[in-house]
């Protein structure tokens, strides 16, 4: 009998030995435990269902003089008195957005601004390019857009402010002024690559900051960043770069700076002098390698932003 009960326990297991052993009361628990844990194990997995808010516009467009942020799909306007622009297409008759974006209307005219897209140039804007290639009386700049600018030797300043036309001695010569690699009329520095959108336009983006370093905030998204200048000389016609050996507090400066517009990119804030000097103020407590850790790019952020509004209100 006792090898028959044996071999029934490796068989069934602990069920089977709460019964033959005659504690039924227990058995009953240990299937109200088990029931208990199912119970919490589904629980814990079930989900609620979310419904996505559809945003559309009314048709008389009344709240587009204010902007409205869309995404693909979303219905604009029904109404088809309206012109299509860029970045929407018409839909069952309805002017729907095709990016996600900013909508901005001129007069009869709908169109969708994207949040994050290449570089497209504006009458006045301020932009840092990089020589890609010297051609014949042009070079060729990389400013972060579809397409390669193009820099014609007529439109550039001759060294020492030479005021004449361009001879074919300046046209052999230009690789002398620019050449492949340089930045256009910048010396020593960093250079911070970020998104167009992230720039405010200002009627200012030269910029020299309180810490001891300038900064060009170019509408492009191209960021550079340098030691503060001395007095130049008026007579270097725009190509006074300094050469100099850059200090140590000066390269730590820049540095910090470098980190502190990553940090606000990574987060998504506008950069403009305000927000950069904030940022920079705040990172001051943390080490220089430690502003790009997760933790530490979240606290600073967090801080600028809070100073930001308080600047606002």
């Amino acid at each position: 009998m006792n090898e028959c009960r044996e071999t029934l326990f490796r068989f069934c297991g602990n069920r089977l030995r709460y019964i033959l052993k005659g504690q039924v009361s227990d058995y009953v628990n240990y299937m109200r435990r088990l029931n208990v844990q199912k119970t919490e194990n589904m629980a814990a997995d079930m989900r609620l269902p979310t419904f996505r808010k559809q945003v559309s516009l009314s048709p008389s467009l009344s709240a587009l003089d204010g902007k409205d942020l869309v995404v693909p799909g979303d219905v604009i306007t029904s109404d088809t008195g309206f012109m299509r622009g860029h970045g929407t297409y018409m839909d069952e008759e309805k002017l729907t957005a095709s990016v996600a974006g900013e909508v901005e209307r001129v007069n009869k005219l709908i169109c969708v601004r994207p949040l994050k897209t290449r570089f497209n140039g504006e009458v006045g804007d301020v932009v840092v390019g990089r020589i890609t290639e010297v051609q014949q009386k042009r070079w060729k700049v990389e400013t972060n857009s579809r397409l390669d600018s193009v820099l014609l030797l007529s439109s550039v300043n001759l060294p020492g402010g030479e005021l004449r036309r361009r001879s074919a001695e300046d046209e052999l010569t230009m690789r002398d002024y620019l050449q492949e690699g340089d930045l256009i009329s910048l010396g020593q520095g960093v250079l911070v690559q970020l998104s167009p959108s992230l720039i405010k336009r200002q009627k200012t983006h030269f910029h020299n900051l309180p810490c001891g370093a300038s900064i060009i905030l170019g509408n492009n998204g191209f960021v550079w960043l340098y030691p503060a200048p001395g007095q130049q000389d008026e007579e270097a016609g725009g190509y006074y770069t300094s050469l100099e050996p850059v200090s140590l507090s000066d390269r730590e400066v820049i540095s910090r700076l470098r980190n502190c517009l990553l940090a606000l990119g990574a987060h998504k804030v506008l950069l403009y002098d305000t927000s950069v000097l904030y940022c920079y103020e705040s990172s001051l407590p943390h080490q220089i390698k430690d502003i790009l850790k997760p933790e530490v790019m979240e606290e600073i952020v967090m801080v600028t932003r809070q100073k930001l509004v308080e600047q606002e209100g």
